[in-house]
């Protein structure tokens, strides 16, 4: 604790470490995980009190002041519960270096004068969705995932730009629900078309 609050990066690793001693280290065992979080009302998102009981039967033991401060940080939509992929990306993390590189060159491709932003009508004739995992699946369309993938970004101002903050966290959401280095990259490479 740092003058009476939690370290969140802390109480994330011991987190982290019981959910592996647990088994749940794959996308499937973290969903798992999530699912017994979420076992009061399936609505696939998990609030506060769900938060901290669905820790204590993962044998994860927390404090009030530790769920709740793992909550505000998992939370990035501040809709005071946390869905599957904030967990999933809370959980795994940061990009490793070879995805975050493939990130980089795949941004650094429609940033042309090196402005830290893209057009986002630069990408649709670019970005190829077939590999995409919910293409894949037959879970949706390629214009319901490019659809989708703008909208993600969440262009605050409107302006029809894609911040560099906004890519990297879009693909760190991609990121965090491939277990594989290798299909990410390959995934990276064919969406963008990069050697």
């Amino acid at each position: 604790m740092q003058g009476g609050k939690p370290n969140v990066v802390e109480v994330l690793n011991r987190v982290r470490q019981s959910l592996a001693a647990r088994g749940a280290k794959t996308i499937r065992g973290l969903s798992r995980s999530f699912k017994l979080l979420d076992s009061y009302d399936g609505n696939r998102k998990v609030d506060a009190q769900e938060f901290m009981v669905g820790m204590q039967e993962n044998g994860v033991q927390l404090s009030k002041a530790e769920a709740d401060a793992l909550m505000q940080y998992f939370d990035t939509d501040g809709d005071g519960c946390i869905n599957f992929d904030e967990f999933l990306v809370g959980i795994r993390g940061k990009l490793n270096a070879k995805r975050q590189a493939l990130v980089d060159k795949a941004f650094l491709k429609f940033d042309k004068d090196g402005n830290g932003c893209i057009e986002a009508a630069d990408l649709k004739g670019i970005y190829n969705c077939n590999f995409h995992p919910k293409v894949q699946s037959g879970e949706m369309t390629e214009d319901e995932v490019f659809l989708e993938f703008l909208s993600h970004f969440g262009d605050k101002n409107r302006d029809g730009r894609i911040q560099r903050s906004e890519w990297n966290d879009y693909y760190g959401a991609v990121s965090a629900s491939i277990d594989n280095d290798d299909h990410f990259v390959q995934l990276m490479k064919t969406a963008w078309k990069l050697d």
